[in-house]
Formats: structure tokens, C-alpha cells, sequence
């Protein structure tokens, strides 16, 4: 089974999470009460919303991790699913993902945050672990 059904069925056990059509009309989603938390692209390519606040707070370690790739001024970022660990990187952030719209959450007078599927700008992976 692909890792992104496989992440996709654990995740939609979550309590906090609920399946949804995607605002981008890709895929499958899920959101919490508050927003769109994950979509699922294909059966590698999953986009998280994360706020702004938390991926500056964590910038260093996403591009650390040559699994996600960032797109400037994107309030999501990109996880490409090939091993293993590729999915529990995802559950983890997808955790955090609840936790942060929960703390700082997004405020309604913001547009509502487009994933990174359709945009040309997403960073390649980089297997050599640098910017």
C-alpha cells in the first residue's frame, strides 16, 4: 500500500480531523475545526498547512528535512512521501499543524491559504541536506 493511504487512513482516525473535498480541488483532504490541515496530491505529494508562525519558528529544521519542500510566502508546506520515515515525519507534523491553528490560530479576515499544488515554485528536494 502507498504511504500516503496509509497516512491518509491513521490520519482520518484522528479525533480532530474529518475528510473533506480540497479547496484546491486536488486530491483528498482533511481538516480540523478551524481549517484545512492536509491535503493528499498524489500518492507522494501531501501539503500541510502550517501557520506563518510556525514554520519561521521552524524553518531551519523543515529545511533540514529533505523530505518537505517550502514554497517563499506559502502558509503550507510540501511533503514528498518516499520511505518510511517520510510518513512519520508527516504525522508529526501534522500534529504540530493542529497544535499551532489551535494556539495561533488564523484569523477569518485572512484569505484562506492556497497549498502548494499548483505552484512552480517548490524547492527540489535536496538530498545533501542544505538550503
Amino acid at each position: 500500500m502507498a504511504l500516503a493511504l496509509r497516512a491518509m487512513a491513521q490520519l482520518a482516525s484522528w479525533p480532530d480531523l474529518t475528510e473533506t473535498p480540497p479547496s484546491c480541488g486536488t486530491g483528498r483532504a482533511l481538516r480540523s475545526d478551524q481549517d484545512e490541515i492536509v491535503h493528499f496530491h498524489t500518492d507522494q505529494d501531501v501539503d500541510l498547512h502550517l501557520t506563518a508562525r510556525a514554520i519561521k519558528r521552524f524553518e531551519d529544521h523543515l529545511r533540514g528535512a529533505t523530505a518537505v519542500r517550502l514554497v517563499p510566502g506559502s502558509r503550507w508546506v510540501t511533503i514528498r512521501l518516499e520511505v518510511e520515515t517520510d510518513m512519520d515525519l508527516l504525522l508529526t507534523l501534522v500534529s504540530l499543524a493542529l497544535q499551532t491553528h489551535q494556539t495561533w490560530p488564523v484569523s477569518r479576515d485572512t484569505p484562506p491559504a492556497k497549498c502548494n499544488d499548483h505552484q512552480d515554485m517548490a524547492l527540489p528536494r535536496d538530498s545533501s541536506g542544505g538550503s
